[in-house]
């Protein structure tokens, strides 16, 4: 006789049901496992034989079968050990056939029997709850799955507690999810003295989750104004979150507890590889990009990065996801993402303080750009050159907003984009319109309408450029609380573009 359990294996960020086979047949005493195991998978024998031995259970002297169906699916990961120990123990009459049948689990087992937390509980969740069956995970784990709310979820601390519970003993409660508290967010956008210019363009920038590009001597300040994105953000949906908080999962990177509604905030070095942005290596995973996926991804002296990085985010740039294809899977992942760029304007970084530049201004400027390519800077919706900041001007008192007063502004413009977009499910802010959508949304005033194509000419726009600058338009008129753009919204939009001045003719 066959008996069956159930697990998942993840491809990508989604959990795929796997069907656990236990048999036992006449023969040499062995304990197999098959159905492309690799080594983690492989060695769970001898952790479910420990952690049996450990409860005084003890294995028939028959040869012992484990198939992990379908067969020729790679298997990956410790979270196979409780469903192989639940089939075994129901073979040998330990717990019932029935119960076993209808459950999903997934944790790794210590050689004593207790359950170690594992990641991927809440994609297991939403497998499970589409399969209608009980999800089964270590204590530690059953705040997450529980905010799946069309699944039960069965935490227990050990394998014995799962025994217990199956056999009426000691019936386990069902997982109950417990609120997160969002992390406290460090800094706040008046402690940086100056810089009106890129506190505007962040503001703009957030407000319609454009892509921003900040440009400036060091020490201006970038990396401060960039850091402090994270304040202005309104909280998830509660769709998002549960998107977000997938991808994160999958990582084992979710807050403890469970689902958060703060947007994720991703700092990347420069020496990090396309692999690990992008995503991909062996098992495809997803990368930095993903992890990133509704909230910001930071990239700190941005020409540093290698050409391979820069240019193999073009295209998820525009496209709002990314395609991995390798020879064993082909993985589509979400990556919706404001990006903010910095870099200093040349190798020395004082190319914009004459006092301080090297001698080889301003050719070193030009080689240093010239690192990111044409198309690359065209995809950012905002660029600014932040001056240099003098030691005397850190004495001067706090004259800006509060991130609290423009996290109040930014919330009312993404309400009205919400509001505006709601029949629209893949449009979420205005740097999501496309086509006919654009061109609708952002209608201009009778003195505006002449601007924009009189514009195109002078800065030499490009298609991309010249509907980003709409785009951009749009946002200062949700913030400015206008139902048109005006003439006004359309010149500061332009006065962001790459180069930040009109071309001479």
């Amino acid at each position: 006789m066959i008996y069956k359990t159930y697990t998942v294996v993840f491809e990508g960020v989604e959990a795929r049901c796997i069907e656990v086979q236990c048999a036992l047949s006449a023969g040499l005493p062995g304990f197999s496992i098959v159905g492309l195991p690799n080594k983690a998978v492989s060695e769970a024998r001898d952790r479910v034989r420990s952690a049996l031995a450990s409860m005084s259970i003890a294995l028939p002297s028959k040869r012992i079968t484990i198939n992990l169906s379908p067969a020729d699916l790679p298997k990956d990961g410790s979270h196979f050990d409780l469903p192989i120990a639940l089939a075994l123990l129901a073979a040998i009459g330990i717990i019932s056939q029935d119960a076993c049948e209808n459950a999903v689990s997934l944790g790794e087992l210590s050689l004593d029997g207790v359950l170690v937390p594992v990641r991927g509980a809440l994609p297991a969740a939403v497998t499970a709850a589409a399969l209608d069956r009980v999800l089964i995970c270590p204590t530690a784990s059953g705040p997450e799955a529980a905010w799946v709310e069309q699944a039960q979820i069965i935490s227990a601390d050990g394998l014995w507690h799962i025994i217990q519970h199956f056999n009426g003993q000691k019936p386990i409660p069902v997982a109950r999810a417990v609120d997160v508290a969002a992390p406290v967010t460090q800094g706040d956008l008046c402690d940086i003295k100056g810089q009106e210019r890129g506190k505007r363009a962040l503001e703009i920038a957030v407000a319609g989750r454009h892509h921003l590009f900040l440009v400036g001597t060091p020490g201006c300040g970038k990396s401060m104004l960039a850091k402090r994105s994270l304040g202005l953000l309104p909280p998830l949906t509660p769709s998002q979150a549960l998107e977000t908080s997938m991808i994160q999962s999958i990582f084992g990177e979710l807050a403890k507890g469970g689902v958060s509604r703060q947007a994720p905030f991703r700092p990347l070095h420069h020496t990090t590889s396309d692999k690990a942005i992008i995503g991909g290596g062996r098992d495809a995973k997803p990368g930095e990009i993903s992890l990133a996926h509704n909230g910001i991804l930071f990239m700190d002296e941005f020409p540093e990065f290698s050409r391979s990085v820069l240019e193999s985010l073009r295209q998820t740039l525009e496209d709002r996801h990314v395609l991995v294809a390798r020879a064993k899977a082909h993985s589509s992942y979400r990556c919706q993402f404001m990006l903010i760029a910095t870099a200093n304007p040349c190798k020395c970084g004082y190319l914009l303080d004459p006092s301080r530049a090297c001698a080889r201004v301003p050719l070193c400027g030009g080689e240093y750009m010239a690192r990111i390519s044409g198309p690359m800077t065209d995809r950012f919706d905002l660029t600014v050159e932040m001056p240099p900041v003098a030691f005397h001007d850190l004495d001067l008192p706090i004259d800006s907003d509060t991130s609290a007063t423009v996290a109040a502004r930014v919330a009312a413009a993404f309400q009205i984009q919400t509001d505006r977009y709601r029949d629209h499910p893949d449009v979420q802010s205005n740097a999501d319109l496309e086509g006919v959508q654009l061109t609708e949304v952002a209608t201009l005033d009778s003195k505006g309408q002449a601007m924009p194509s009189r514009a195109a000419e002078l800065f030499r726009l490009s298609a991309r450029g010249y509907h980003r600058v709409l785009r951009v338009g749009r946002t200062i008129a949700d913030l400015a609380g206008a139902e048109q753009v005006a003439q006004t919204h359309i010149a500061e939009a332009l006065s962001y573009r790459w180069p930040s001045r009109p071309i001479s003719q």
